[in-house]
């Protein structure tokens, strides 16, 4: 086998894990356990957690120690063991740190992934740029074909979805380690601490025009992840109605939220268009308004007729939400920031919005639909609008607050 082909059976096992689970959970959470909006929050919250060091920290160890391709191996076999576990958990402590530290594993992989894949692009001669996106597209349909599998067998209610989640973990880790070797480069710059966890960037706070975009990046950050939260469970509550205990969108509520990742697939096949088209900040404010449509959208949709094409419409507005705003973000990072740091500053942008972000995010909905749930009947409505509300004020204070012209030569740089 070619390793273009190994490395994307990689990529769509590395993935496959997370949609097995990522999806289901909070409605496993909220519906099998019984945990509180708060509890689940604050579960959710320890992806946050884990994404502000642990990449940077795994980092330093795959540059300096340890084959980037054994470590990655490593991490995946001790997160089958830590997902096994989780399955066995019913209360919340337990449960909690279980997945704190199973979270701390998996998210340093992501990056991982990306290393041991351009390393062994590389080694072959191969260009980065031109053949690994389409290597990385099959990690998105790895994560659609899991949520489906789970949605099929109907384990979105079940600890089966944490147990079919630490097999194939186990399958990747003993995968990985048939793969070549990563060697270290010894001679290689190494990166201090500070740099690996992006606080030598911190002095880009010092330019208005770049905290203005931190800012705001932890801000949209906590809308990026509480869809995928709590969108199957919203679905789920719908069959509490019988007008809609029967129909497709609640019973297979898991296959309708993995619209939203065919579109993210899509969405990113159109960005060069839009961004020589509009620019960085107009590119960045259609994400902004896209979340107020995906919030709104759940607001009003329901399961059947023209409710349930509202549904599918939020579902394909979410490619537009999150990849123009990750992407613009990422590429406006590159562009601004000088070249000793931009690698920091990259990872700066994610602990803004993975890191800080996300944990507002995660902990913030929960408590909103703790406040909005009444004797166990949750106000899904007037959350979704409370959501859509906040993307609102977000958008137009960016657009008031960050000021940025439009440079087509600059972006046509970056692009090569």
């Amino acid at each position: 086998m070619g390793i273009k082909f190994r490395i994307t059976v990689m990529n769509f096992l590395q993935f496959f894990i997370w949609g097995a689970w990522l999806l289901s959970f909070g409605k496993y959470l909220g519906v099998t356990l019984d945990f509180s909006g708060e509890q689940i929050g604050a579960i959710f919250m320890t992806l946050g957690i884990a994404s502000l060091f642990m990449p940077g920290l795994l980092g330093i160890v795959a540059d300096r120690w340890i084959s980037a391709n054994k470590l990655f191996a490593l991490i995946h076999i001790l997160g089958s063991v830590l997902l096994y576990f989780a399955a066995q958990q019913t209360d919340f402590n337990s449960l909690y740190l279980v997945m704190l530290f199973y979270l701390m594993l998996y998210m340093p992989t992501i990056a991982l992934d990306n290393t041991v894949s351009y390393y062994l692009l590389e080694k072959e001669g191969y260009d980065i740029v031109k053949d690994f996106p389409p290597i990385r597209v099959w990690g998105t349909v790895g994560f659609i074909f899991a949520v489906w599998i789970i949605d099929l067998l109907g384990w979105g209610l079940s600890n089966y979805q944490l147990y079919f989640a630490a097999l194939f973990s186990l399958i990747l880790g003993l995968y990985s380690l048939t793969l070549p070797n990563c060697s270290i480069e010894k001679t290689q710059a190494k990166k201090t601490l500070a740099q690996a966890l992006g606080l030598d960037a911190l002095v880009l706070f010092k330019n208005k025009k770049m905290a203005v975009f931190f800012i705001f990046s932890m801000m949209l950050g906590a809308a990026l992840q509480i869809t995928n939260m709590w969108g199957e469970a919203f679905l789920h509550d719908f069959g509490k109605i019988d007008a809609y205990k029967d129909a497709f969108a609640v019973t297979h509520n898991g296959i309708l939220m993995s619209v939203s990742q065919i579109s993210e697939a899509l969405f990113i096949l159109t960005i060069p268009f839009f961004l020589k088209r509009f620019g960085i900040k107009k590119v960045m404010l259609m994400s902004m308004f896209a979340w107020v449509l995906r919030f709104a959208l759940f607001g009003i949709g329901f399961p059947t007729g023209f409710g349930l094409v509202l549904l599918v419409f939020s579902m394909i507005i979410y490619g537009m939400a999150f990849d123009f705003f990750n992407i613009s973000g990422s590429l406006f990072v590159e562009m601004e920031a000088a070249p000793r740091i931009r690698a920091s500053a990259q990872g700066l942008f994610m602990i803004m919005t993975n890191g800080f972000g996300a944990m507002a995010g995660a902990y913030g909905s929960g408590v909103i639909i703790e406040i909005f749930t009444r004797d166990g009947v949750r106000n899904w409505q007037g959350i979704w609008f409370i959501f859509a509300a906040y993307s609102l004020v977000v958008g137009i204070a960016f657009m008031f607050l960050f000021k940025y012209k439009h440079n087509p030569e600059a972006l046509e740089k970056v692009g090569h």
